[in-house]
């Protein structure tokens, strides 16, 4: 007997098209953390989690189904990529920890690294070294239509993370292979991180769930204002004046591409905070903690001390992994400094395929190296700190050397980026300043908002933190219904991608 189920469909106000569309990959619309279809499926999830909460593998099984379905709707069938990678890794590690010969652990971390970075490579840099040997032999490259997977750069990194620590002995390989593929795909943090480290999260997967009133409070707190740094203070910036002055910058006086400089400033703070505000926020609610991220880089008195608090994980990833291995400062100051060139121009190779970056890395580079030699040269000690009025000058040096970077990430070409700055410190023109002002009111009183909240006392956010924790239940899923409903009233037609996707 054929069943009509049009009257179900009518009666409930749903269309059954669309109800399967979310079981199909649109590249039109990954999901992310602020899309509405996330809000509905995040919420039946955690029904299921709670459901299996004493039934560990099962809830495991659950979430690793959950986050490849979460990578798909991001990817599409690149998918399986991260099966790749989870499945190369777990097995290397194994055979790895089974070897006692030197040369073959050193062969079986070798071959982690090639199936990675290869990875890596094709999908992001094929088409970049394609045009940089055609230039040197004077011929011309097509490129090559390549779609690059979200997130490849955090998963290689984060599973490369595993290999290389089993490699140096500081942790043991895992025996389950779904537990492995539970930490690879963890969705909270797959597509944009932070990069979680094994030792980190390695040891809280088959504890008991248990989230205390203290990681869900947080877990709240950091889910708003992870929100509302992204869904209102960066797409707003971005979409009604930072995307309008960097598409042509040569179209606007100098204080405004200033500004635009100073607004692209705050908007990739608070898209990539946002995201990890929110990363962190979800794994408390589900019971896992993840390092911070970031921390109020800006407040920082040197290039030092902001690559300290900017992408944390990243950050100490490559200082790890990379830098150390180089030879760190184990083998004298020049090198030392040279090895801090060399890790900050691959850091920002791993940004992206693009001359931008590279000048990106490379200028954060030479700064790190020749704050190190003056810090040297003066007899400070390491852990030195500015106080008073050379910590406020620190921070107004470094803050703008910082944007000055920020010029070059983000502008496709070294030709916009110049004439942005051209227009900066040629035609300033500071008595267009009232009029942009008042033209653009909301813009810049969410950039004075987004920058007043960055610069309070870290303190003041632990209190909030706790008032939030303090909240009944009620209180707090009317803090999320507000919430809601402001980006609601603010956001544009389209949801904004998150900025770290396309890396």
């Amino acid at each position: 007997m054929k069943m009509d189920f049009d009257w179900l469909w009518t009666t409930l106000d749903i269309d059954p098209g669309r109800l399967f569309d979310v079981f199909k990959y649109d590249p039109q619309a990954p999901m992310i953390f602020n899309s509405g279809i996330f809000l509905w499926l995040f919420a039946g999830f955690i029904l299921v989690y709670l459901l299996l909460q004493k039934k560990t593998t099962a809830r495991l099984l659950f979430v690793t189904l959950f986050s490849y379905y979460f990578y798909y709707k991001s990817s599409g069938m690149y998918f399986f990529l991260l099966a790749v990678v989870t499945v190369s890794d777990f097995f290397i590690a194994r055979l790895m920890a089974h070897t006692v010969v030197h040369w073959r652990r050193k062969a079986w971390v070798a071959l982690s690294l090639t199936i990675n970075l290869g990875l890596l490579a094709y999908f992001k840099y094929t088409n970049f070294l394609g045009e940089v040997v055609a230039s040197l032999m004077g011929g011309t490259f097509t490129a090559l239509d390549i779609f690059l997977p979200v997130g490849i750069s955090f998963f290689t990194f984060q599973s490369l993370s595993y290999t290389i620590d089993v490699y140096r002995g500081q942790i043991r390989p895992l025996a389950n292979l779904l537990d492995y593929a539970f930490y690879v795909s963890f969705f909270p943090q797959l597509v944009a991180g932070p990069i979680v480290r094994a030792r980190d999260f390695i040891p809280q997967i088959r504890r008991p769930l248990f989230v205390s009133q203290e990681m869900f409070g947080r877990g709240v707190f950091l889910i708003v204002g992870g929100l509302l740094k992204k869904a209102v203070i960066s797409d707003y910036i971005s979409v009604n004046f930072v995307e309008r002055v960097f598409a042509n910058p040569t179209l606007y006086s100098g204080v405004e591409n200033l500004m635009g400089i100073y607004g692209y400033a705050l908007q990739i703070y608070c898209d990539f905070s946002g995201y990890s505000d929110m990363a962190i926020g979800l794994a408390l609610l589900l019971g896992f903690r993840f390092p911070a991220n970031f921390d109020s880089p800006y407040k920082s008195a040197s290039v030092t001390e902001f690559w300290r608090r900017w992408h944390i994980s990243l950050s100490s990833w490559l200082k790890d992994y990379l830098y150390i291995s180089l030879g760190g400062n184990r083998k004298g100051r020049v090198r030392q400094y040279v090895n801090l060139i060399i890790t900050m121009f691959l850091g920002g190779l791993w940004h992206g395929a693009s001359w931008n970056f590279v000048l990106w890395g490379m200028l954060h580079g030479v700064a790190l190296a020749l704050h190190k030699a003056w810090m040297f040269f003066v007899g400070r000690p390491k852990k030195w700190r500015p106080s008073g009025i050379r910590r406020f000058l620190g921070v107004v040096v470094t803050f703008h050397f910082v944007c000055l970077c920020w010029v070059f990430f983000r502008q496709a070409d070294f030709s916009s980026a110049m004439a942005m700055l051209g227009q900066v410190f040629t035609t300033f023109r500071p008595q267009v300043l009232p009029q942009l002002l008042e033209g653009y009111p909301e813009v810049f009183g969410l950039m004075a908002l987004g920058y007043i909240l960055h610069f309070l006392p870290s303190a003041w956010e632990g209190v909030a933190c706790r008032a939030v924790t303090r909240l009944p239940l009620v209180g707090k899923a009317l803090l999320v219904v507000a919430s809601i409903w402001l980006v609601i009233q603010v956001k544009g037609a389209d949801v904004q991608p998150f900025i770290y996707f396309q890396f």
